[in-house]
Order: C-alpha cells, then structure tokens, then sequence
C-alpha cells in the first residue's frame, strides 16, 4: 500500500471527490518539504507514513484500519507496560485498566485511543495535544503535546511534552512506537545497528527483572541482519555523539534510514515481529524515557511538578543515496 499515492489523488479536504471523507485514524494531516512527505493522524499524534524522495522509511497502514501493532503512535504517561496495571502512590494501591489481556499488564499509557486537538499547523510543521484527565490508577490533569516538524537539516524531527495541570506530582515516562522500513527492500535483508551497551532482560510477560551487558544475539553495536533476529528487548546505556544516540537500518547498497533520540530518552526498545500486515518482518524502534515498569521499579521514572513540563525529543533520517 502506497499511502502517499493515495493522499495524491485526494482533494484538499482528504477526498477523492470533494466530499467528506473520514479515517479510522481520524484526520490526517500532511507536510510536506522538499523531498520530504509526512502523515500525522490525530488518533494518538501518530505518525502514520514518513517519506523522502518516494522511498518509504515507516511502516503505514490503510484508510480504514487503526495502526497494527502501534504503528507510529505516541505513548503517555507511560510508555510499555505497568505490571498487573498495579503501582503504589504513597503507599496505596492505584489499579490501571488491564489493557494487555494476554499479559495481564496495562500496556502503552492512557492516549492510544484518544483524539488530539490541533494546536498549531504551517506547511512544514503541526502541534497536536490531548489531556489525560484524572480517572482510577492515575489520579492527575496532564496535557500531552506533540510537535512533528519536516526540518532542512535533520529530516522529521518530534517533540514530546508533557505538561501538569495538577496541584500535586505526577509519575511519568513518555515515548513513541515507529516503525522502520527502507522502501521496497525486504526488512529481513537490512541489518539493524543500536548503540547500546546494556538489555534489560524480561520475564514471559516482558516486564524487566534485571539487567546484563549486551551480548550475543542482544548485541546490536556492530550490526545484525534482521533474518536472524527474534528480539522484542529493551536498551540502555546508550552510546550519545553530539548529544544524540542514533539507531540504523542499513541496505546492502548501503542506503540507510536511522532514528535519532536526544539525552531526554535513555531507553530505545527494539521490537522485531513477523506479525506486521504484508511484511515478512517488522522493525520497531522505539525511543523512550524509561522501560516498561518504571512506574514500580523506578528506572528512569520522573514526577512532574505541579506547572511544570517536560519535553522529549526525537527524529527520524535517512541517507537514500
């Protein structure tokens, strides 16, 4: 499926012929700059197709589908999973809605299904926020915004803030759910590089109980083909240049697309599935600010004072030759 192919041929309002026409992600909206094209949705700020020059560096779905697997959507106030959806807040008990039934655990915060209002849009850039009100197992007023930007120099560019409008602290881990591609070539036949000196290594249910040095089929700093990987695996220690960490999938003809995070997220997980529609293999790379369970271990955990905000910040590149 070629989506942006298909917004081509839309009127300006989204519609082949003018009329109204609706998505299952809600609305689309679309910049364009250069050789770049990207499709932001308004369910979960999603980022539903990136492009440069016609080659497709993201996973997309269809008109009428909801993005499998996460595809591209943004995660808050926690990213991964809470174990049993079960956490502590001064000592009591705060009971999140069971949303990974096969795990048992709360899975990908609280805005996966929810409608982001627009707050700004220009040719290259829009903002888009949503307000995650106080409900049992969280009890705080946040707002998420989240700014994607077609910039000159580093391609897509994303911006994550959270933001407390409550009178007390709030728990929080932010993050995103991209997946990557490099146009018509097979996902299996690129090679995956991650910069990471450290896995947290997961129980049946994918929740961390420890850590070890990377190692074996877990070490990714020299570069693995992605046929010979089965990895759905949390990282950090991550190797910053510049302040950025940068996380690469390469083609044998050397083009390549890599997902960049700055010092704000010190976790990048690496999910490889075979579950994605109409590929043999999928990669996710995903940056986040703390693991799965941080709400219980506190690794990477941050509480956000009443006022203030927090921003996260990531992007995605590509060198297509």
């Amino acid at each position: 499926m070629d989506v942006s192919e298909s917004l081509d041929r839309r009127a300006p309002d989204g519609s082949p012929d003018g009329t109204a026409r609706r998505y299952a992600s809600g609305r689309q909206y679309e910049l364009r700059r250069g050789d770049g094209l990207a499709v932001v949705t308004e369910l979960a700020a999603g980022l539903r197709l990136y492009s440069r020059g016609g080659t497709q560096l993201t996973e997309s779905y269809g008109d009428a589908q909801i993005p499998p697997g996460g595809a591209g959507i943004t995660l808050a106030p926690w990213a991964n999973r809470v174990e049993d959806g079960v956490w502590y807040l001064n000592s009591t008990k705060q009971q999140l809605d069971i949303t990974e039934v096969s795990r048992n655990n709360a899975s990908h915060g609280l805005l996966r299904n929810a409608s982001y209002e627009l707050v700004d849009e220009s040719r290259f850039s829009v903002t888009l926020e949503a307000a995650v009100f106080p409900q049992h197992g969280y009890p705080f007023l946040l707002r998420h915004r989240v700014r994607y930007e077609l910039a000159e120099d580093l391609g897509l560019v994303v911006r994550q803030t959270l933001i407390n409008d409550s009178q007390d602290p709030a728990p929080f881990v932010l993050g995103s759910h991209p997946y990557l591609r490099l146009g018509e070539v097979p996902s299996e036949e690129l090679t995956v590089t991650v910069g990471a000196r450290t896995r947290l290594v997961t129980d049946e249910r994918l929740i961390p109980r420890r850590t070890e040095p990377v190692g074996g089929d877990f070490d990714l700093r020299g570069g693995r083909l992605v046929a010979e990987l089965d990895i759905d695996s949390a990282y950090t220690d991550l190797e910053f240049d510049g302040g950025l960490a940068r996380h690469t999938l390469r083609s044998p003809d050397g083009r390549s697309v890599s997902l960049w995070q700055d010092e704000s997220c010190g976790y990048v997980h690496v999910f490889v599935t075979t579950n994605f529609p109409g590929r043999a293999k999928a990669v996710a790379i995903e940056p986040m600010t703390g693991p799965a369970n941080a709400f219980n271990s506190g690794d990477g955990l941050r509480w956000l004072a009443p006022g203030e905000q927090f921003s996260m910040n990531w992007g995605i590149s590509a060198e297509l030759g």
